[in-house]
């Protein structure tokens, strides 16, 4: 019943028995044709309830999970990502259950996936994502250095964006340093580690470094307590939930020991990561449900620096979107103050980091 419906009918598979790179027009053409049989069996072979929908839009380029495999100097395996992925150059993390596609797809009559549980999280290391024998070549997505099995979970778009993200750090790191991708794991691992932090990209049983001036200034509030602001861990973990809580008008401030000369601060809020799985919409209703902001994320705040004794007015955002939040300050001053001004509906904010560097 397409008014129930919540499938992104990923079940649309051919191709593992096949050459996926030579067969790909083929491939295509039938997937099409399973594509659109599907559709006149939802219209015209009984009540589905698609009386009054019609079809929009249908890809027309095969998506790939795995064809040609790159090698690193660590190739990910079922083993790793069951013990956890505990390694020292982690620089991204899965969570889905391995999750492995049978290669006749729709010709299979069985079940058309095995699930094969899977830690969440699990850490994936910096070796996995350049070649092992291309000396300038990274790698990132459905690309890294894993067997099949291993992939079956990394694959997902989720992981794929902090491989990304990981991936594309490194290449920055290593064209300003003059290293190759091997190189930046040797010589500039926990730079990378912490570039990445710094950029609010979490990494499990890591924690951020707090800078100067914020990690050793007087941090007080007005109400709650501020000390998980810097503790650096940037979202909840289980029963820890790592945040300072905020009603509108609340403030948290840094006194330093003297004045200093302060260029950013950094805010990390919340967008409600622990919200239900927010799937592929697959359907578009004329009375969907509005989609909205997380109520608990700020939308207003105020930044004040303390001047001679007294707080004076620096910087205030009244319609912010953002869980990270960067804002160049450019001061000497002998504190900073962060008050929350409102949030996008709910009575209580939480934020997840503050500091001054």
């Amino acid at each position: 019943d397409v008014r129930k419906a919540t499938t992104n009918f990923w079940w649309l598979e051919l191709g593992g028995e096949a050459d996926s790179i030579a067969d790909t027009e083929s491939l295509r053409d039938e997937l099409l044709a399973a594509a659109f049989g599907v559709w006149d069996h939802i219209k015209n072979r009984g009540d589905h309830g698609a009386d009054n929908w019609e079809l929009d839009w249908v890809g027309f380029l095969p998506g790939k999970r795995e064809s040609r495999r790159y090698e690193g100097d660590h190739i990910l395996t079922q083993h790793d990502v069951r013990a956890e992925g505990r390694f020292e150059d982690l620089v991204a993390y899965g969570g889905w259950s391995m999750d492995d596609h049978h290669p006749a797809g729709l010709r299979h009559p069985g079940k058309p996936t095995i699930f094969h549980p899977a830690p969440s999280p699990y850490g994936i290391p910096y070796r996995c994502l350049y070649s092992r024998n291309v000396e300038n070549l990274l790698v990132a997505g459905r690309n890294i250095s894993a067997t099949h099995a291993a992939l079956s979970s990394t694959r997902v778009m989720g992981t794929c964006a902090v491989l990304g993200q990981a991936a594309g750090t490194a290449a920055a790191l290593a064209a300003a340093r003059g290293l190759t991708p091997r190189g930046v794991g040797r010589q500039a691992l926990a730079e990378l580690q912490a570039m990445l932090m710094d950029d609010d990209c979490w990494l499990p049983w890591k924690r951020r470094e707090i800078p100067d001036p914020a990690r050793s200034a007087e941090l007080t509030a007005s109400a709650g307590d501020p000390a998980p602001l810097r503790n650096g861990v940037d979202r909840p973990r289980g029963t820890d939930e790592n945040a300072w809580r905020a009603k509108p008008g609340a403030w948290v401030a840094y006194r330093f020991d003297r004045p200093r000369r302060l260029t950013e601060a950094r805010m990390i809020f919340d967008s409600d990561l622990n919200r239900p799985r927010l799937g592929m919409r697959v359907n578009y209703p004329l009375a969907q449900p509005e989609q909205t902001l997380p109520t608990g994320l700020v939308r207003a705040f105020r930044l004040d620096l303390l001047r001679g004794g007294a707080w004076q007015p620096a910087i205030e955002e009244n319609d912010n979107s953002q869980r990270l939040v960067r804002r160049s300050l450019a001061a000497e001053a002998e504190g900073v103050r962060l008050t929350v001004l409102a949030t996008h509906g709910a009575s209580e904010a939480r934020v997840f980091g503050f500091d001054a560097r």
